[in-house]
């Protein structure tokens, strides 16, 4: 198998790809969109992206792109995500003026770099290690990344700090996508997870609320709802849901058949096993 992940080898997607599926052959790809495509097009058979943080909360722009692309949600990982502080060899922390890393990572270390380096500026790049890359190809002295430990192993980096998230309960949740012809009918054993994206019919009082009790009638669990806007639609949104149990489950599908009735569409983004904690 051939799978796609955001960013350089040693970023935490490239880990996650791993935990998913030993062995496979991993293909960098520099935006998540392009993992989309990748996916999609049959150049990769399967997609790994991170979807939310327990320190930064969530990964808009993948919730963005599941509703505008048809791929299905086949498998997750909760990766318990270490960060370190990688420079050049023999660079001080006191030497470092900027401090390269994706918005994510340095929104989960921004305490550490508030009282261990208040005055380096926190610059936004596309890739954990993606930065560390452009500090060893380009020679950075006066610079650092926020990274993992492979990436400064892969890329000849020395660790200043590590450890350096603001709580050591940072984990991500990554989630496996697959095009929907490749998606099994006969779904496996055990706990499942299901998620499903939808709109309101009509913007009325108790409209979510209505909609969200098709669900609480039937004792049916929800682990997370996530609403963002819909393009085209000012003051309307898109509502996303974690349930427990599978498409199968003959009282999941009597409350999404409800639901059907009250909002202007439903989509099921997939039913998958409920994936383990890593690390």
């Amino acid at each position: 198998m051939t799978i796609a992940f955001q960013g350089e080898i040693g970023a935490y997607s490239e880990e996650a790809a791993h935990v998913l599926y030993e062995g496979a052959s991993l293909m960098p790809c520099s935006t998540f969109a392009a993992v989309f495509k990748a996916v999609e097009s049959g150049e990769a058979d399967r997609g790994v992206i991170p979807i939310e943080n327990s320190l930064f909360g969530s990964i808009h722009v993948n919730y963005d792109l599941m509703r505008a692309h048809t791929l299905r949600i086949v498998g997750e990982v909760h990766l318990r995500v270490r960060h370190y502080l990688l420079a050049l060899q023999g660079v001080t922390p006191d030497q470092v003026r900027q401090v390269f890393s994706h918005p994510q990572a340095l929104g989960q270390c921004e305490t550490y770099l508030q009282t261990e380096l208040p005055g380096a500026e926190a610059v936004p790049a596309y890739d954990t290690a993606g930065a560390a890359r452009m500090i060893a190809r380009e020679g950075r002295r006066a610079a650092a990344a926020i990274a993992s430990r492979k990436a400064a192993e892969e890329y000849g980096l020395a660790v200043l700090a590590e450890g350096i998230e603001s709580n050591h309960q940072n984990y991500t949740r990554f989630l496996s996508l697959a095009r929907p012809a490749d998606v099994q009918d006969r779904l496996p054993e055990g706990s499942m997870k299901t998620s499903i994206v939808y709109a309101q019919r009509e913007n009325v009082p108790g409209g979510l609320f209505k909609s969200l009790s098709v669900f609480a009638l039937r004792d049916i669990d929800l682990h997370k709802i996530e609403s963002r806007p819909q393009v085209g639609s000012p003051g309307r949104y898109l509502f996303y849901l974690d349930l427990e149990g599978s498409v199968t489950d003959p009282n999941i599908r009597r409350a999404l058949d409800h639901l059907e009735g009250l909002a202007a569409f439903v989509r099921v983004l997939g039913s998958y096993p409920q994936g383990a904690v890593v690390g």
